[in-house]
C-alpha cells in the first residue's frame, strides 16, 4: 500500500501556509500603522483552514500573470480569498487608520508561537518518516 505524503502529515502543511499568509498580513499592517486611512487586516485562521482542507482536488497551478489558464496568482491570495477580514477597530484613530500596534504585535507574536509549534510538530513527522525509512 503506497503512502501519501499528504495524508501523513496532515492538515499540518496546511496550517503552515495559511500561518504563513496571516504573517504577511499582520506584517503590512505593522508597516502601515502611521498611514491615513489605512484598514487593518487579519485572516480568519479557521476559515482559511477549513476552505485550504475542503479543496480535495489536486494542487493547484501557480501563474505569474492573470492572463495564465488554470491557476491562482503568484501571490497566493486565492488561498485565503474568503479569510481575509478588515479588523474593527478598538479606537480609531481620526485619519482613519484603523491599526492598533500593540494588537497588531501580539497578534504577530501569538501566530509566530503557532507557526514555530506547527513547524516543530512536521519535523517530527517528517523525522519519524526517515527513521521508518533507513531503519534505525
Amino acid at each position: 500500500m503506497p503512502l501519501s505524503l499528504d495524508s501523513y502529515l496532515g492538515v499540518q502543511t496546511q496550517a503552515l501556509n495559511v500561518g504563513s499568509k496571516r504573517m504577511e498580513v499582520l506584517a503590512d499592517n505593522l508597516a502601515n500603522v502611521d498611514t491615513p486611512n489605512y484598514k487593518a487586516r487579519d485572516i480568519d485562521f479557521k476559515a482559511a483552514l477549513a476552505q485550504a482542507g475542503s479543496a480535495d482536488a489536486p494542487l493547484a497551478l501557480t501563474t505569474t500573470s492573470a492572463g495564465h489558464v488554470g491557476g491562482t496568482s503568484a501571490n497566493g491570495d486565492a488561498d485565503t480569498t474568503g479569510a481575509l477580514k478588515y479588523r474593527t477597530p478598538l479606537a480609531p484613530s481620526l485619519d482613519g487608520n484603523t491599526v492598533d500596534a500593540q494588537l497588531e504585535q501580539a497578534a504577530f507574536a501569538d501566530n509566530t508561537v503557532r507557526y514555530q509549534a506547527t513547524l516543530t510538530f512536521l519535523s517530527a513527522r517528517l523525522k519519524n518518516l526517515m527513521t521508518a525509512i533507513t531503519g534505525q
